[in-house]
């Protein structure tokens, strides 16, 4: 009985024991999963957090991107422009170290000490210590006369040597100097032509003043500077970025059921309305600079033609068009606080600029004036050696074989041209018609065989001619050049200014010989 009793105690125990352990089972078990659950929701708090940071850092980067586009100019208006150094263009002479190496230091020569024998002792010279000492240092003399002549042929050899390099190194460092003697000549002779407003100089230095200007990721670099001395003129040929560096995304939101970040798309007409601004604060900080480089007053009028390169989809052909096109005098850009202005609208109505409607279909403007009617590269300079130059001197032509001369040039370009009388003509010395649908039209034209700048008169003159003829444009020719008050009243109004070097394009693009040559007998008309 109390055996059964024993029994009956220890299965209760046992089995309150298992009991007991189930429990601690399930309660490890439900720790677990609670754990398990508080992890995953932190995890999933954490993915959805970073996913929101990562929509918030997308969405700040468009902004951070528009906030660039938008500050192109103010960034650079915050310093003054300033022009060229022609000091800091000079290299510094270049330090040329002489560098012996070893040869820098005497060979040491042989000391007797190295060789001598020690003399004998007094014991060791009782036993014929003399005789071996006096061989011993017989052989030693021998040893250091041969080591203090191989010394002597070794430090000569090393002496020899250092001539070498000693000539070698004032050979190097003469021709250093001549070379940064040469390179300071040149950027003498290049600030000397600069200031004598030589064409091809003074289109280098404004090349390198707006090189030098630091655009935004993305941006192109290209860009072109060609100055006109007959008109004071530059012209400025400038890559844009095409529109698509306007961001297309507005901002981005994650949508949390779909695991997904969503973006706003930003409507054509901002994008539009951006890009204009953007390429208008780009011509702006053009004119900024070239005015606030030019030290010398080289230029008083600025012409600014913004290109792009695209791909026609229709063609698959790289194309170029101009977006913006604008001319402006430094007596017209003096007056602009660029701090304060809209930038489409400063170009638009204070400088007559034609700015592309929508750049986001290419739709080009006409430049008002093309860029190879400066180009340097393309436009000859005066020729001295006017002896040799078969072409025809345009200066030594007369008035009326001008006119014939302007007639020809207008009709090989496609134009249906008349030429006027000299009596009763009103001004006009031809009429051009272009045949063209849409843009074609009458053209008005007055030739001027001038060897001084065309007076703002004869400019007013053509538009009043322009508009008794009920032409669609008028273009004044000349062998000289413009002032800015002439480029001042064009602006706006369907008229072309072609100056010297351009009607020079004009005779190269065609294939006419002709020159434009100062003489004692040049003539104004």
């Amino acid at each position: 009985m109390a055996r059964r009793s024993r029994s009956a105690d220890l299965h209760r125990r046992w089995e309150a024991e298992r009991r007991a352990a189930e429990r601690a089972r399930a309660a490890a078990a439900r720790e677990e999963e609670r754990q398990r659950k508080l992890a995953e929701k932190e995890r999933r708090e954490a993915y959805v957090k970073g996913r929101g940071d990562e929509t918030a850092n997308l969405t700040a980067d468009v902004d951070r991107r528009m906030n660039e586009l938008g500050s192109v100019l103010a960034v650079v208006v915050e310093q003054p422009a300033r022009g060229l150094d022609f000091q800091g263009l000079k290299k510094a002479p270049p330090r040329i170290a002489l560098d012996l190496g070893a040869d820098a230091q005497p060979i040491p020569p042989p000391s007797w000490g190295q060789f001598a024998p020690a003399p004998p002792g007094l014991i060791s010279r009782m036993f014929g210590g003399e005789a071996r000492y006096a061989r011993d240092r017989a052989v030693a003399q021998q040893r250091h006369a041969a080591a203090v002549e191989q010394h002597r042929h070794a430090e000569g050899a090393r002496q020899a040597r250092v001539v070498v390099a000693r000539k070698r190194h004032a050979a190097e460092k003469a021709a250093a100097a001549a070379s940064v003697a040469k390179q300071h000549a040149e950027m003498d002779r290049f600030e000397a032509a600069v200031k004598s407003r030589d064409r091809h100089a003074v289109s280098r230095y404004f090349q390198l003043v707006i090189d030098q200007l630091k655009d935004l990721r993305g941006f192109p670099k290209e860009r072109r500077a060609g100055y006109v001395p007959e008109s004071s003129l530059l012209a400025l040929e400038w890559r844009l970025p095409n529109v698509e560096i306007v961001p297309d995304k507005k901002a981005f939101r994650y949508v949390k059921t779909r695991d997904a970040i969503e973006s706003t798309v930003r409507p054509v007409a901002e994008i539009r309305k951006t890009y204009q601004q953007l390429v208008a604060q780009i011509a702006l900080r053009a004119l900024y600079v070239v005015f606030g480089a030019d030290a010398h007053q080289l230029v008083s009028t600025v012409v600014f033609n913004g290109m792009v390169r695209a791909i026609d989809p229709s063609t698959g052909q790289t194309i170029e068009r101009c977006l913006i096109t604008l001319r402006a005098t430094r007596d017209q850009f003096e007056q602009v606080v660029l701090r304060h202005v809209d930038p489409v609208a400063c170009v638009r109505k204070y400088f007559a600029a034609d700015v592309s409607p929508h750049p986001e279909e290419l739709q080009e403007v006409p430049p008002v004036m093309s860029f190879n009617m400066a180009d340097p590269r393309i436009i000859d300079p005066v020729d001295i050696i006017s002896g040799i130059d078969k072409r025809p001197n345009l200066l030594e032509l007369k008035p009326k074989d001008f006119e014939h001369f302007v007639h020809n040039l207008f009709t090989k370009m496609g134009l249906d041209t008349k030429i006027f009388k000299a009596d009763g003509d009103g001004g006009v010395d031809c009429v051009a018609y272009d045949p063209k649908p849409v843009f074609g039209g009458k053209y008005v034209i007055q030739a001027k065989l001038y060897n001084i700048t065309v007076p703002p008169a004869a400019v007013r003159d053509l538009y009043g001619t322009m508009q008794h003829e009920g032409a669609t444009k008028g273009i004044l020719i000349t062998t000289s050049g413009y002032g800015p008050s002439s480029y001042e009243f064009a602006n706006g109004k369907p008229l072309q200014l072609i100056d010297g070097s351009g009607l020079l394009a004009l005779c190269k693009d065609l294939d006419i010989p002709a020159r434009i040559v100062p003489t004692s007998k040049s003539r104004t008309k």
